[in-house]
């Protein structure tokens, strides 16, 4: 018997992480007593830059522990510009969690939500339906914590790519254009990295080349990072499933973004083998916390990737359903409705979209 009740670490944290994550709080559990057959213990785990100003500690061992006990952890956004570590560098605790729990899969979907603005509108902007999949364990974020500093002279961090993690990422990304393909995508894999520059991204082509030849059913290929910014921005929607580099997916991601609204409408998540975190892609944005402008539409999708995991991992239809349940109402919220949240210049804020979503899904 497949599992039904799941234990989810929440890691609201800083400033409108709290807001957005109260928000995917309400809309998961409408969702539990809407879809059904389903259950959720949520257990609050503080941390984040707050919690360092305050103890000294960005995430406690007690957290750590609740984190990794759990089936999924929500986080909503931590970090705030004015607390730094001695190095000058953010609190930014879920690179911490994406090293300690192996979440080598950074995973960003970007799909266009009918009723939005888009740069592209006039053109092709409904077709954008991309997956973005980073290799979070290495690349050019593996001297997080190694960097090297000479004096006031020099400064020197390292590119690392290693065959193990260049495989498993290109099987993660195959298995991703897989899945979509069955969904009617294209099933297209794109790998994104400077080969005609630098010996370690030769050398992740030299891999992906290699482990492409086993999955002949997919259409394989490869760009330069400088190619693959201009091929975002003109036509995204010859993009299927894009895998790359760590810093190369973190700038591409924001990009994708833009195309469909901006930070607020971009979810993500970081999976590994044993262990998942799901959270937006926007930060804790202190500027309009407690306004009631934050925009909860990222943490939705982002709580939606995770009942999608969660229902491919145990087997559990019921969470696999209220994952789609959720993303549909959130892209019917902005097809029927006509809200326009603060950022892109309109006038729905946290509560007014949550309470949109949640008639959605309920019917009224």
């Amino acid at each position: 018997m497949s599992k039904s009740r799941f234990r989810i670490a929440v890691l609201a944290g800083d400033g409108i992480g709290v807001e957005v994550m109260a928000a995917a709080l309400e809309v998961v559990e409408t969702l539990a007593e809407h879809v059904g057959g389903m259950g959720f213990d949520m257990l609050p785990v503080v941390g984040g830059a707050r919690a360092y100003t305050e103890t000294g500690q960005a995430l406690s061992e007690t957290a750590w522990e609740d984190a990794e006990a759990a089936d999924a952890i929500l986080f909503g956004a931590m970090g705030l510009p004015d607390v730094r570590y001695p190095d000058g560098t953010e609190i930014q605790p879920q690179l911490d969690l994406r090293a300690r729990l192996d979440l080598y899969a950074g995973v960003r979907p970007v799909r266009s939500i009918p009723g939005l603005p888009s740069p592209l509108a006039d053109v092709r902007a409904a077709d954008i339906d991309f997956t973005i999949v980073r290799e979070q364990t290495e690349g050019i974020f593996w001297s997080y914590g190694r960097g090297k500093r000479e004096g006031n002279q020099v400064a020197e961090d390292t590119i690392r790519v290693s065959r193990p993690a260049t495989e498993r990422i290109v099987d993660f990304a195959q298995a991703t254009a897989l899945k979509r393909k069955g969904a009617g995508r294209p099933g297209k894999l794109t790998l994104v990295d400077k080969a005609n520059v630098l010996g370690s991204m030769a050398f992740m082509r030299q891999i992906f080349e290699e482990r492409s030849k086993r999955k002949p059913e997919l259409r394989s290929e490869a760009t330069y990072i400088d190619a693959a910014a201009l091929g975002l921005v003109k036509k995204p929607w010859d993009y299927d499933v894009i895998v790359t580099e760590n810093q190369f997916g973190d700038i591409l991601s924001d990009i994708g973004a833009a195309l469909i609204g901006g930070m607020g409408f971009a979810p993500s998540a970081d999976i590994g083998d044993d262990h998942a975190l799901f959270q937006p892609c926007h930060g804790s944005a202190p500027d309009i916390m407690g306004t009631g402008k934050a925009n909860p539409t990222a943490m939705l999708l982002s709580a939606a990737m995770m009942l999608d995991w969660l229902g491919e991992r145990h087997g559990h239809a019921k969470t696999s359903e209220a994952a789609r349940v959720l993303e549909d109402a959130v892209r019917a919220t902005y097809a029927a409705t006509g809200l326009v949240p603060f950022e892109l210049g309109g006038r729905a804020g946290t509560a007014e979209i949550t309470k949109a979503v949640k008639q959605q899904i309920t019917g009224r």
